[in-house]
């Protein structure tokens, strides 16, 4: 992860400018294709990615490989939260503040980033601090520490 891709105190409006905003972050770095960001858009509709987590809300949306070049993960803590439905229950609505974009274009890779993201959402002393971040780097410093 770089810290091109962490934006901190992102004011949007909903999921869908999320998802664009660390997309074309992604984008522009070659990270992925042109197609991905609809493809994210289009998979949320029917896979929701919020995560309830106690303390806070998560989301991590993704898409298939095929649209994506490189692996990476964009970031974004929320100046407000936005709506995203429950990966769990999707009948169901949270208010994410913290929001993970996953590319993966290995999808083997893809249990192995998971596993290393549900640590981070089970150290709620590690999100707190993520959210309460000043700087990009300072991010990116603490997801190192957990090979992200």
């Amino acid at each position: 992860m770089n810290s091109d891709l962490i934006a901190l105190n992102l004011e949007v409006k909903n999921k869908e400018e999320v998802i664009q905003e660390l997309g074309k972050r992604m984008f522009e770095k070659g990270y992925v294709k042109s197609t991905y960001i609809d493809a994210v858009l289009e998979r949320e509709k029917t896979l929701p990615t919020g995560l309830d987590i106690g303390e806070m809300c998560v989301a991590i949306p993704h898409t298939d490989s095929k649209h994506v070049n490189e692996s990476n993960v964009a970031l974004a803590v929320l100046k407000n939260p936005v709506e995203f439905r429950n990966m769990i229950d999707p009948s169901k609505k949270v208010e994410v503040m913290v929001v993970f974009l996953l590319a993966i274009n290995d999808p083997d890779s893809q249990v192995t980033l998971l596993s290393k993201l549900m640590s981070v959402f089970q150290n709620v002393e590690l999100l707190k601090q993520i959210k309460s971040s000043s700087s990009t780097e300072e991010v990116t410093k603490l997801l190192e520490c957990i090979g992200i």
